[in-house]
């Protein structure tokens, strides 16, 4: 059965286009992509992201336990921060990327994709045995909105007036209670997926629809415009950031993903010996690229070598609103060549490996 957010009547009304995502019906755009993606980079758009799933994690053993189960250090964490993480299987893959937020001693919040609320649960569920913790799946009951590009920090400091803020910092978030209007307590934090400034406001779902008009009455002030899944896809990819599910998934190692800078080999998790075995014998890396021709790279296109040697794959591709180029994510074996081809429709199309980010 498709779910719906609280905010479903409220995209409708703005005439959004609607699709099937991650078992719940989203927009994926309003007034078009490209025009969606340009105004977060260069004023504000707001995104509803309640799909995504939370859970509490609460106890003595929480830091312990989830330090054994995620690829990077917990004990790293105080109150008040957040940390990117990866959640592990045995064979060294990667079960879910996710968000950890500590928000008292011993007590976490984790914060997973849509699609993997059901996985992730479960799987937490059976390894918390043994350790001095308890877990609630409170995806139902949070709301999430996020607000990204320049113009973020003045509109929230007008909504939220005298919280200041400009003064939280990355994977830093704040708690703000008593807010008139609202009958719950609002967390607010600056981690973002879109590579623009930019913050996320959880809140229950009884105040979202609220939360959300109070952001669009300031459309004339600061450009304030919805934006949609199509154009959170294309801010994404000009960062480089993966979407779970195409870029990363259950058969992938941080290793291969490029994603050991969220993984701390001095602990014990779940996985770390096949992830050590990959770090000495895989040759497969996840590269980060843009067209040198005319063409828009999508999911399963081949990446051939200069000599037409079939060498990788496209994981995620797009048109980038913002250099005009097409761009994409993939992986290939090991190569000591920047310019490869991307194969569709009978043509090699050239392509070039990149750092980013692309925009800016």
């Amino acid at each position: 059965m498709i779910k719906t957010t609280p905010l479903f009547n409220s995209h409708v009304n703005l005439g959004a286009k609607m699709v099937d995502f991650a078992g719940f019906k989203m927009p994926i755009q309003y007034q078009g992509i490209t025009t969606e993606h340009l105004n977060v980079r260069n004023h504000v758009g707001i995104f509803d992201v309640s799909h995504m799933g939370e859970f509490k994690i609460y106890g003595i053993g929480s830091t312990k336990f989830l330090n054994y189960i995620c690829s990077n250090n917990i004990e790293k964490i105080s109150i008040g921060k957040a940390q990117y993480n990866l959640l592990m299987n045995p064979n060294g893959g990667i079960i879910d990327d996710l968000i950890i937020y500590k928000t008292a001693i011993s007590e976490y919040m984790l914060v997973v994709n849509a699609a993997n609320i059901s996985k992730d649960y479960d799987w937490i569920k059976k390894n918390i045995n043994g350790f001095e913790c308890e877990i609630k799946n409170i995806s139902d009951e949070i709301g999430l909105i996020s607000v990204q590009g320049p113009n973020s920090t003045n509109l929230l400091n007008e909504i939220f007036f005298g919280q200041n803020i400009q003064n939280l910092t990355k994977f830093c978030f704040k708690t703000i209670r008593n807010m008139t209007g609202f009958k719950k307590d609002i967390i607010i934090s600056q981690t973002g997926y879109t590579g623009s400034l930019g913050y996320e406001i959880y809140v229950d779902n009884d105040d979202i629809v609220l939360l959300w008009q109070l952001l669009l009455n300031f459309s004339d002030k600061y450009k304030v415009m919805p934006v949609g899944l199509g154009a959170r896809d294309t801010l994404r990819l000009e960062m480089g950031y993966c979407l779970y599910g195409n870029d990363i998934n259950d058969h992938t190692t941080p290793f291969e993903a490029s994603l050991m800078w969220a993984t701390n080999l001095n602990k014990n998790f779940i996985g770390k010996q096949k992830l050590l075995h990959s770090i000495q014998n895989s040759k497969k890396r996840m590269i980060n690229f843009k067209m040198t021709e005319r063409g828009i790279p999508r999911n399963g296109y081949k990446i051939f070598s200069q000599e037409k040697k079939n060498i990788g794959y496209v994981t995620s591709g797009t048109y980038s609103p913002t250099e005009k180029i097409g761009i994409g994510i993939g992986y290939i074996e090991n190569s000591d060549n920047n310019n490869l081809f991307v194969y569709n429709r009978d043509r090699y199309l050239g392509i070039k490996i990149i750092k980013l980010p692309i925009h800016g």
